[in-house]
């Protein structure tokens, strides 16, 4: 008898791949279709119509099997992984009311649902009145609720880019609680929907009843239809079996299971995760998120923009790189790993604040990014290490805040996403951090957490923990260097923490002089 293969969907941001496993791990083939992340009709505004979503799945999937002949009756199950945060307004039929809301979306609503005096008293006294209003503006239901109160009305579900997928892959409102990441009236400690009595639901304009069933990581959603199997070109009936968000996958599909290996994806949003059995808050009133296994977390800071840095780079200073790698057949960054490559570790005190994008609390909403420490030594290659350099302490910084909190020290860091394709940002973050740093042995991370919450779904093996075990495992090791672990050590604790301190009050004054960040 042949062995099962696994089908997992990722729907990221710029592209959808369809991606075959085989019960080890490996990968067997795969197609990519690339979308556009986002189309604006405002300033700040990121909005995709829900069927450039669908049609790009199905494209994927039909191109998988055609690329890899693989005979479909061989898929035992599929799994969806999907950015997070996005999204989709749908009536009772499914269709979309409206363009989805992405993850990149900036808009904010200027009218809210009342809140309780006693609420708001509460809020103020704790001294986090200005992040419940935060929390408030930026949820996209409200946004839609008052903003368009036709379509509010007509809205049978609100649902994430990953419950959306479901629907129209099942015919089933539901999602798996590993997708949760979102302004909603869920509970993250308990994995649930809030009470009817909790806060969430006075701050917030959605109803119960608009909200999809939520499953367990590993279990069944739904199995697909025949329309879907039409436009897929997979079988009809075919399990859809619940994973989790595309970094909660990622984190899984690295091997990632305990808190002692620290997982960092080098994406357009850089993060450090801690995989954990316990909910530990990064910082008060920022959530662990769910992880992709059963009720269990992933304790998680962020670094907006993270290696998006790269690619500003190359648009603003690397054309000549551009160039040249293309009449070489080969990626740009490839180029910019040769050309810093005998740049000292600390770029000579060039030293790189990656806030080019702020957050709400780490760091406040005021922040910027800065480089500081120019003299006339400096060339385009010194800033080009100086980004590196700069995530790679962003997410240190993450790693201590998390290692604070938990009482857990990450001993090892496995690396995916993009950047990790990179040899120096490898060594730089094993230098950085001053700990064994290794990739997964397959780049496609997400996706594999995918395929390894449906052997879970199917039987292939008995638990994610076996699912871990069997399917994952480290690639290539990166060892810290000790001469440069020294500098960034000084480099990190003398310069780099202090930043953001002593620059906080012009960023303050820059944000009241210009409005920007509002």
């Amino acid at each position: 008898m042949r062995e099962p293969i696994l089908l997992a969907i990722d729907n990221g941001t710029q592209s959808v791949r369809s991606l075959l496993f085989d019960v080890e791990g490996n990968v067997i083939g795969g197609h990519k279709v690339p979308i556009e992340p986002y189309f604006s009709t405002e300033p700040g505004h990121a909005e995709q119509d829900p069927e450039v979503y669908w049609r790009a799945l199905c494209e994927s999937t039909k191109g998988c099997l055609e690329k890899t002949g693989v005979d479909p009756k061989r898929i035992v199950g599929v799994g969806v992984t999907t950015q997070r945060a996005t999204v989709i307004a749908v009536d009772s039929a499914g269709r979309a009311l409206r363009p989805a809301l992405t993850w990149l979306d900036q808009r904010e609503a200027t009218k809210l649902p009342p809140m309780p005096t006693a609420l708001n008293v509460l809020f103020r006294a704790i001294g986090e009145a200005d992040t419940l209003t935060y929390m408030r503006r930026q949820a996209e239901v409200n946004w839609i609720a008052y903003h368009e109160p036709d379509v509010w009305a007509r809205t049978h579900k609100v649902l994430l880019l990953s419950g959306y997928l479901t629907s129209r892959l099942t015919g089933r409102f539901a999602d798996s609680i590993g997708c949760h990441v979102a302004y909603l009236p869920f509970d993250y400690k308990k994995q649930r929907y809030c009470r009817d009595w909790e806060w969430q639901w006075k701050a917030l304009a959605v109803r119960r009843e608009q909200l999809p069933e939520l499953v367990k990581p590993g279990t069944r959603l739904g199995t697909l239809t025949a329309d879907a199997a039409r436009d897929t070109g997979l079988p009809e009936g075919l399990p859809l079996i619940a994973a989790g968000a595309d970094k909660a996958c990622e984190v899984l599909g690295s091997g990632c299971f305990t808190p002692e290996t620290g997982c960092i994806s080098y994406g357009t949003t850089a993060t450090i995760n801690a995989a954990s059995a316990e909910y530990v808050e990064p910082a008060p009133f920022l959530p662990a998120y769910p992880a992709a296994s059963p009720d269990a977390y992933n304790i998680e800071v962020q670094v907006q923009r993270g290696f998006w840095m790269v690619q500003w780079f190359k648009d603003q200073f690397g054309s000549g790189e551009v160039r040249e790698a293309e009449s070489r057949g080969i990626a740009a960054e490839q180029l910019f790993d040769e050309m810093i490559r005998d740049i000292p570790a600390g770029s000579l005190g060039l030293t790189l604040q990656p806030y080019w994008t702020p957050g709400v609390r780490m760091p406040g909403r005021e922040a910027k990014g800065a480089i500081i420490g120019f003299g006339d030594v400096h060339t385009r290659q010194h800033v080009y290490r100086a980004i590196l350099e700069g995530l790679a302490y962003g997410l240190r910084e993450g790693a201590e805040r998390i290692e604070r909190r938990s009482g857990v020290t990450m001993r090892r860091l496995r690396i995916s996403g993009g950047g990790s394709q990179s040899e120096q940002a490898m060594q730089i973050t094993a230098d950085v951090f001053g700990r064994p740093t290794e990739r997964p042995h397959t780049f496609e991370t997400s996706a594999l957490g995918a395929a390894m919450n449906v052997a879970v779904g199917m039987g292939i093996v008995a638990n994610h923990r076996e699912a871990v075990a069997r399917m994952t495992r480290p690639g290539k090791l990166f060892t810290p260097n000790p001469t440069a672990v020294r500098t960034y050590d000084d480099l990190f604790r003398r310069v780099y923490q202090p930043m953001y301190g002593r620059l906080q009050p012009l960023y303050q004054s820059i944000r009241e002089i210009t409005g920007y960040p509002r």
